[in-house]
């Protein structure tokens, strides 16, 4: 993630230890994170969906949509996010077009994941029938 170096000296970080969940699937969301240290994982309906490593951001939909939480969080080793909340995100689509490249960039590939899964369950189930 390129523009993840503009969060490293943020005076405000959400700790989580190893095992701790940053949020869950269906919680209201008010704000995105961006991991600065750590690893954690996304889960969707208790399913596997992403690793995330340093510069990997969570969250962005809620900020984006007011939607509730997709997935589930958990932090597979001590982590460190930025919290960025929709105030702020506004400002960053403004001042730092590369953010809001990114964003897309991200959630684009991310729902390229899904359909590929999608295309992949399909084709199981046509070859077993």
């Amino acid at each position: 993630m390129l523009f993840f170096d503009m969060f490293r000296q943020d005076p405000e970080f959400v700790r989580v230890r190893k095992g701790e969940i940053l949020f869950r699937e269906g919680e209201a969301g008010e704000k995105m994170y961006v991991l600065i240290e750590g690893e954690a994982e996304v889960t969707i309906a208790g399913l596997f969906f992403e690793n995330c490593t340093v510069g990997s951001f969570v969250g962005e939909l809620a900020v984006i949509d007011g939607s509730p939480r997709s997935g589930t969080v958990t932090a597979t080793k001590n982590c460190k996010f930025v919290a960025i909340d929709r105030e702020r995100f506004h400002f960053l689509v403004e001042e730092a077009p590369r953010f809001a490249i990114d964003v897309m960039r991200v959630m684009a590939e991310r729902l390229r994941k899904c359909d590929q899964r999608i295309l992949a369950s399909a084709s199981e189930v046509a070859s077993s029938a």
